[in-house]
């Protein structure tokens, strides 16, 4: 039967389906399948179960398509060039990415262009989540940054502490629809959630005064139905939002941009010395903030090295298989004599 998971430690879920809630682990195939590259299933995932009758356990058998995931870049150790770099997906299947910053020492506009591009390559629909506004003096002047930034997507100033704003917040979280938590430590997405919830379901802890760092509270994924029926994931915090798929996932955070390289003469305008560059000429009009240009480059030259990597990785694995063919060969060759 189909069964959602609402929580996962690797091969080990919690997953909710007709019968209720039980713990799954995954087959032995499944687990072969995963280590192959397939991975493991994440909360927000549907899956195949088979229950165990009698002991509240059941066998995950499959993975079924997913409608949408939220996904970043994952590294093991350094980003040497000889180290695997993965797909690591934080969510699966969310209607919505709720991307949470507070208006403390976390409030970076170039960190939210980072948590956009994710959140549009993802399939799900983003918005910003301005927290901690009781502890802002410049509130209207930190909105209409991120709004720049944030071009055509909701942003909405709340503070889980003294609960304004969180009903604006509610009506956006639709009934049956899937919403995901993102952003760094110590934003307030656990305050945010009992905020929500009306009860205080996940443990919360201060930031540190000295660097207004935050501490991980949330240590695993998590998806919780709110009362009004809407589903929500929290998340733990992102040290590192490293992005993962392709330069066109910029299209949707940087859609000004974009909009000004289709002005240029040339198709393929570098933005340079080439003549009769929009984007340039909007930097020295002014209309085009140069910060914003900068991260937009940056940005790029990063998914464009990433791109790279993901070629000679993918070439390397084309030689091993080649040569595994050329051994066989070789050895049905010395066989047949």
């Amino acid at each position: 039967m189909p069964a959602r998971v609402v929580a996962s430690q690797r091969d080990l879920c919690t997953v909710v389906c007709a019968q209720g809630e039980l713990l799954a682990e995954v087959s032995g195939r499944y687990r072969l399948q995963a280590e192959q590259g397939l991975g493991y299933p994440v909360v927000g995932d549907w899956v195949v179960i088979m229950p165990r009758p009698g002991d509240g356990r059941a066998t995950i058998h499959a993975l079924l398509p997913r409608s949408s995931e939220f996904t970043r870049k994952a590294a093991a150790g350094s980003s040497a060039w000889h180290v695997r770099v993965s797909e690591q997906v934080v969510a699966a299947n969310i209607d919505s990415a709720l991307i949470v910053m507070a208006l403390d020492h976390d409030f970076s506009v170039r960190r939210l262009e980072r948590y956009l591009t994710l959140a549009w390559g993802s399939g799900a629909q983003p918005m910003v989540v301005l927290n901690k506004a009781d502890l802002c003096a410049a509130l209207p002047e930190r909105i209409a940054e991120t709004e720049q930034a944030a071009i055509g997507v909701p942003v909405l100033a709340v503070s889980a502490e003294t609960g304004a704003g969180i009903d604006v917040l509610s009506s956006f979280l639709r009934p049956e629809k899937t919403a995901a938590l993102v952003g760094s430590s110590g934003v307030g997405k656990s305050t945010l959630i009992n905020r929500l919830l009306g009860t205080a379901r996940m443990a919360t802890a201060a930031v540190r005064e000295d660097d207004g760092r935050g501490r991980h509270t949330t240590t695993h994924r998590e998806l919780v139905v709110l009362p009004s029926g809407a589903l929500l994931i929290d998340n733990p915090g992102m040290r590192e939002v490293g992005l993962w798929r392709s330069e066109e996932d910029l299209d949707g955070s940087f859609s000004d941009i974009e909009a000004l390289s289709r002005e240029c003469r040339f198709s393929d305008c570098r933005h340079g010395s080439e003549p009769d560059c929009a984007v340039r000429a909007a930097l020295q009009e002014g209309t085009l903030d140069e910060e914003r240009y900068r991260g937009w480059r940056k940005l790029q030259k990063e998914l464009a090295h990433l791109s790279t990597r993901e070629d000679v990785k993918e070439r390397m694995a084309a030689r091993q298989r080649q040569k595994g063919i050329a051994k066989f060969q070789k050895s049905f060759r010395k066989d047949r004599r």
